[in-house]
This record gives structure tokens, sequence and C-alpha cells, in this order.
């Protein structure tokens, strides 16, 4: 694996190695000895499979508030999507900023969240699925969002949104006194 460090301190750009023959392919999606490379020590307990079956659909800006963090692994496993993380750790020289990148099944290519990033992400393609590794298990009281089109985070979304939830939609504009997580 190869892993091509972000601006946002801790997060990954993730390339397999993919093995291809008259078969089909084959490749890892991890191995904890690799992963000691980003130094990451943290077991995944959660896996989770999101289906979406239109273009342009729009899930975000998620996080886990403290104690119940968590560190996520994210790859495509149908389709493409545009995917989005933005730093939301108070004490981060990148605090508020974001990155992009597009993720999709044909490249088999990840992105490594750590703990304190809002995640989202943007269908590019119909029927595109993602899975998802978390190192904490979904706590519905821990559960947080900021809007996907906050003028202060001015994210450059690829094209309109087609389908958003309503919980997605009424998630707050970040306000002067938002101090990170």
């Amino acid at each position: 694996m190869k892993f091509t460090e972000t601006k946002l301190s801790g997060a990954f750009f993730v390339e397999v190695e993919k093995l291809d023959d008259h078969r089909g392919s084959f490749f890892r999606t991890f191995c904890k000895n690799d992963f000691k490379q980003i130094n990451h020590k943290e077991e995944f307990v959660q896996f989770n499979h999101s289906i979406n079956s239109l273009r342009g659909t729009l899930r975000g800006m998620h996080y886990q508030l403290p104690p119940y963090s968590e560190i996520k692994l994210i790859m495509c496993s149908k389709g493409q999507v545009f995917d989005v993380l933005v730093d939301l750790r108070k004490n981060s020289p990148t605090f508020l900023n974001w990155i992009s990148v597009e993720l999709s099944a044909k490249r088999s290519n990840m992105v490594y969240l750590p703990e304190g990033i809002a995640h989202g992400f943007q269908t590019l393609e119909h029927d595109s699925e993602l899975l998802y590794y978390h190192t904490s298990e979904y706590n519905p009281m821990a559960e947080g969002g900021i809007r996907y089109d906050d003028d202060k985070l001015n994210i450059k979304w690829p094209m309109d949104v087609t389908n958003i939830s309503a919980k997605d939609k009424s998630y707050p504009i970040l306000t002067s006194d938002f101090k990170g997580i």
C-alpha cells in the first residue's frame, strides 16, 4: 500500500496494490503491518456499507464527538464519489480547511481520516457504494454534523445536489464561536 499524507495532518490518501489476471482482480484493503507506516494502532470495530442509487446524492458532513471520536478508512466499492474531509480539530493548524479526493471502484483507492475530521461525499455515478471501517462504534448521542453548503467552508461540490436527507440539510452553519472538537 502507498500512503500519501494530505495537508490535513493524519489524513492520508491510500493506493492499493491491485493484482489483475484472467480471473479478475485482488487487493488488500487493510493490513495491520502496512498501516504501521502511518502509526495506525487502533482496532477497527465497526464496518458500514453505504448504498446510493442516484448520481448527485450527498451525504454529510458527519463526525462523532469525543470520547466517541473515530478514525475512518473509506473506499468506494462500486461507482465513483467526490469525497470531502473537513478539519474540525480545535488546535489544528488546518482548522476548518477541507480537502477532497475522487474515490472509485475502478481505482480501488481509499482515504484515511483521523479523529476530529468531518466527512461527506457526493456520488458521481448512479449506484455508487462505499465501505467504511471505524475504530469506534456509532453512538447517536455523540453524533455531530455541519452543513455541506456552509459559506464559511466554501466546499466546491462538483454538481448540484439531487438527493440529500432532511437531517443533513438541517445541520447548523458554523458560527464565529465554533471552536472545534
